[in-house]
């Protein structure tokens, strides 16, 4: 079977929406004819998570917005970004450099467009961050990337990587079980309104490396 084109299947099928609660951002977001498990019709590909909004993103992105100097003039890593919505505000609110890694090629392609359509320089990896190197940036944003166990240890991991180099990381979560709450300080809270859901809490954490 012939899959279609990542680029041009975005374009065509996911409209161009203003992000809820962040109108200073618009996204291609998946609607329900947009039909968007076609992208891997043959069972290969991951559930298309990119397409839709999730809490601790929009927190996040809500939060760089609200707080510019969290990340203005910082090198800035967006880990596992999706279609790019914490990366464009990091790099709306000023970051000198904004790096957004991702798994996902179907993600890829909607983080290219995305940034094109919010005029924004982004720059876009492949990774996926079990096999990342510890990327050579001021600060580490995550957002909703603790919703299993395992990938939850392995983000963990990787951010006291960052924190052996002296990098900050940002964690917007809506408190998922696999959150490591020993290892978060909650400097924000916001109520945010997912794809298909009702408006929700979620938190924005700074990540360190000792419980208390």
């Amino acid at each position: 079977m012939t899959l279609p084109d990542p680029a041009a299947f975005i374009r065509a099928n996911l409209p161009v929406l203003p992000v809820p609660g962040i109108a200073e951002i618009r996204l291609h977001k998946a609607v329900p004819s947009s039909r968007v498990r076609r992208l891997a019709a043959d069972g290969g590909g991951p559930p298309p998570y990119w397409a839709h909004h999730w809490a601790g993103g929009l927190a996040l992105a809500r939060h760089v917005l609200d707080h510019p100097g969290s990340v203005a003039g910082r090198r800035v890593l967006d880990l596992g970004a999706g279609s790019g919505l914490v990366a464009i505000a990091a790099a709306k609110a000023g970051a000198a450099q904004v790096i957004a890694v991702e798994p996902d090629r179907h993600a890829l392609a909607a983080l290219a467009l995305n940034a094109a359509l919010n005029d924004v320089r982004i720059e876009v990896r492949a990774a996926d961050v079990a096999a990342l190197d510890v990327p050579d940036v001021d600060t580490v944003l995550v957002g909703d990337l603790f919703y299993s166990d395992e990938l939850a240890e392995t983000v963990t991991t990787f951010l006291h990587r960052c924190l052996d180099r002296g990098i900050d990381a940002l964690v917007g979560d809506p408190w998922r079980r696999p959150l490591p709450l020993a290892r978060l300080d909650e400097i924000a809270r916001y109520e945010v309104a997912e794809t298909g859901g009702a408006t929700k809490p979620s938190g924005v954490f700074r990540f360190h490396r000792d419980g208390p």
